[in-house]
């Protein structure tokens, strides 16, 4: 008998061989039994991502590119958050009021909504452009450089500005800060896309 592939799973391989040794009134009999034991366990063992073990590819936060509020991503390609909406629990207190997005230096920053600019300039120092929405929102993007005029007004998708490097605690070449508030609560802006809290993970778009 032709000894059997050397590509067959090892269980699969020792029950042939096996098989050649018994008498043939038990083959039928033996050879099924085993065989279909060993092709599920066989079949089980295969990676089923081909990726190191362990370990799951995970999709980008992703989300239509305007959602039914008027809203999008304010910066273009698939959109990596880096740190989330962490406020503070009272307003003097440390926090992160808004969620930072990697973007590489340069990025054209765009408006999330519809809206006026109502601020374009330094703010302690860093370029900050602010842009007021309906319902009392107003969302603000930094570093950017502006690139539109205090009173424009503004269609979802339109650049407000140039994404500079620099902002505290980025840890990728750049980060814009995209922040939300209605008067004086910080909101988060996820919310405006209909997201929940983002789940941060790894660079590389992996987890452990």
């Amino acid at each position: 008998m032709r000894s059997p592939p050397s590509s067959a799973p090892a269980e699969i391989r020792r029950t042939l061989l096996l098989c050649t040794a018994v008498p043939l009134w038990l083959t039928v009999q033996f050879c099924a039994v085993v065989l279909v034991a060993a092709l599920p366990a066989a079949a089980g063992a295969r990676p089923t991502d081909g990726g190191p073990p362990g370990r799951l590819t995970t999709a980008p936060v992703s989300a239509p590119p305007v959602v039914a509020g008027g809203f999008r991503w304010p910066v273009d390609g698939p959109p990596r958050p880096v740190r989330r909406f962490d406020p503070p629990p009272r307003p003097w207190l440390p926090g992160h009021r808004g969620v930072d997005l990697a973007a590489p230096p340069g990025a054209t920053v765009r408006a999330a909504g519809p809206g006026t600019v109502l601020f374009a300039g330094p703010v302690a120092g860093r370029p900050v452009v602010t842009v007021g929405h309906s319902d009392g929102l107003r969302t603000t993007y930094e570093p950017a450089r502006p690139s539109v005029a205090v009173g424009a007004s503004v269609a979802a998708g339109d650049a407000v500005g140039v994404l500079l490097d620099g902002h505290p605690g980025c840890p990728v070449a750049a980060c814009l800060h995209w922040g939300l508030r209605r008067g004086e609560e910080y909101l988060d802006p996820m919310a405006l896309l209909g997201l929940g809290p983002v789940r941060l993970l790894p660079l590389d778009g992996r987890q452990p």
